[in-house]
């Protein structure tokens, strides 16, 4: 999918357009920048609408709002003289500005309320794509579970073989994980849409005028946000750290795919493979080993998205009505690191080899063991749960004990012998015939979701 992003002043004489395709390119300098201008235009329109400042001031603002105007290489000169981010932007934007027009410019605003809100767009910005980027894997889920609803492999606890599913059953977790995942950004979305601020220095909005509120108001509406939130923000942090604890949610989510994947291609097992192409090297040393690289990958990111989202919560914990502590580069990373994730596990989950014969043939690998539970049932009906139970348990250790099958074991007690035929026992003992709702779970998922696609589009 095509991502294509805008950052604009929606009323402005001009509409300074950025097509960014990801994430990293959001947290871009000239990115920051634009959105700096944007950000400070749609103050002094709002202020300029209700009779603030004079409407002459504003547009002459707004049509210098151009990225051309604010080199980051003039900015980092001027940040050596005067050690301040926004001032040293303020003053090379300000020798392109008609200079009475210019003493409107930031008018009453302090530099947090205009950091936040651009971090706010950057923010809300990331998220579009992330969710692009989760839709994408969101296909390749649903073309692997489709794909296997009937394909049956061991179902495993604790690495021990329990009882028999399919691989489209284990992905369909995978699917609707990843669709509550979608859920969870749009949530935190909605109160990032919120979050946009300008209250002044110490959140009351002391320095900008009685109308303040109504300027902060129209100010956002102008930004493309929502109605912004009452509440002084600047040193609660909460909504950003939810986002980054989505975030670290998104990344567990992959790293239990990794995780599973990694398994799967292990030697002994040998149900998945990672495609990596025909002339990929395993191993500089062994010529045989074909190494799972982004099962691994996703493990890594699983590790580190969370480390970075704890860095984000502690900023939580502000000094009065804010103090010194910010994690906006966490946040930048947080997301880049992400998106980077999440397109590690595409190429992965679209080209997946699923070695069917392998995962049929392991469901054998205990000799008809991991249908007990199936016996057990079958038993608990003629000579009582309780009593099918032990008995089972005794005849399970016997197969094991002789290395022969759990049929052959189950054939060789007299207490089964008498109630159940050999045919029968054959027939219970056929794993593709014992998956239980397995096939119809997946579908339901499968159905689910296509139902929320249909309505986004």
């Amino acid at each position: 999918m095509k991502k294509f992003l805008l950052s604009f002043c929606i009323v402005s004489s001009s509409l300074f357009i950025f097509s960014e395709d990801t994430v990293s390119d959001i947290f871009k300098p000239n990115y920051k920048n634009q959105l700096f201008m944007d950000v400070e235009v749609a103050l002094a329109e709002a202020q300029s609408e209700l009779e603030i400042i004079p409407l002459w001031a504003a547009k002459e603002i707004s049509s210098k709002a151009n990225i051309k105007y604010l080199s980051q290489k003039d900015i980092d000169e001027e940040h050596k003289l005067v050690r301040h981010t926004l001032v040293a932007r303020l003053n090379v934007w300000k020798r392109s500005i008609d200079a009475e027009a210019a003493e409107y410019l930031h008018y009453g605003a302090t530099t947090v309320d205009i950091w936040d809100t651009v971090l706010v767009l950057q923010i809300k910005d990331s998220i579009d794509l992330l969710i692009d980027d989760l839709l994408e894997i969101e296909d390749y889920l649903l073309t692997l579970t489709k794909d296997n609803l009937n394909t049956y492999m061991p179902g495993r606890t604790l690495g021990q073989h329990a009882l028999p599913i399919t691989f489209g059953k284990k992905t369909s977790t995978w699917l609707a994980e990843n669709r509550r995942n979608i859920e969870r950004l749009q949530h935190v979305q909605s109160k990032i849409n919120k979050s946009g601020i300008l209250k002044g220095a110490v959140g009351s909005y002391l320095g900008l005028g009685d109308m303040a509120i109504e300027t902060e108001s129209l100010m956002m509406q102008k930004l493309g946000l929502d109605e912004p939130s009452k509440d002084d923000w600047h040193g609660i942090r909460d909504v950003f750290a939810e986002y980054a604890l989505t975030l670290a949610i998104v990344s567990k989510s992959f790293g239990r795919i990794g995780n599973e994947l990694t398994l799967l291609q292990m030697t002994e097992i040998g149900e998945t493979e990672e495609y990596l192409g025909s002339k990929s090297v395993g191993s500089s040393t062994m010529p045989q080993k074909k190494n799972p690289r982004g099962p691994g990958d996703l493990i890594e990111y699983s590790r580190v998205i969370p480390r970075l989202s704890e860095i984000v919560l502690d900023d939580m914990v502000n000094s009065f009505e804010r103090d010194g502590q910010k994690s906006d580069d966490e946040l930048r990373l947080i997301s880049i690191e992400s998106e980077k994730m999440i397109n590690r596990a595409k190429p992965l989950l679209k080209e997946l080899k699923v070695n069917k014969n392998k995962m049929r043939e392991n469901l054998d690998i205990t000799n008809g063991l991991i249908l007990s539970q199936r016996l057990t049932f079958y038993l608990a009906d003629k000579i009582g749960k309780d009593t099918a139970n032990d008995l089972m348990h005794d005849v399970a250790k016997y197969a094991l004990e002789n290395n022969i099958s759990l049929e052959e074991a189950a054939l060789a007690n007299k207490t089964i012998q008498e109630n159940i035929t050999k045919e029968t026992l054959s027939n219970i003992l056929n794993p593709e015939t014992y998956i239980g709702l397995a096939v119809d779970q997946a579908q339901l998922i499968i159905n689910e979701i296509e139902s929320k696609r249909k309505q986004i589009k």
